[in-house]
């Protein structure tokens, strides 16, 4: 853990920066989930949140399902469209955070160091 900067974490998963890696990746986010790792730029992280809330929105449970919680019928796509993931509710709401927890630590560690430098 020593050549990470962990960004945010929660039970599903974790978003770090690396420590040491190309100086063109240095600023990327590794988000791992599941058997999952996506390296993704800030604005990539951003456009994976709202797809994220889009899958949240469009999401319909089956009423007479029986594992409504557990059932992977929810497919949330990737910043690349090429990628989908078959999540379920409980999933989805848990990568949500994730994210999400991830977006507002970046964007308050750029407002602390505009405050310091300035």
């Amino acid at each position: 853990m020593e050549d990470i900067y962990t960004i945010y974490y929660n039970s599903f998963g974790i978003a770090f920066q690396w420590k040491r890696c190309a100086v063109k990746d240095l600023k990327k986010i590794q988000l791992v989930f599941r058997n999952t790792g996506l390296f993704l730029t800030q604005n990539e992280l951003i456009q994976f949140s709202k797809n994220i809330k889009k899958s949240l929105n469009q999401s319909l449970k089956c009423e007479d399902c029986n594992n409504q919680n557990s059932c992977k019928s929810i497919l949330l796509e990737a910043p690349n469209m090429q990628t989908s993931f078959a999540m379920n509710y409980n999933e989805l709401k848990e990568i949500d955070d994730l994210v999400n927890g991830a977006c507002f630590q970046l964007n308050l560690n750029k407002l602390l160091e505009k405050l310091i430098i300035s």
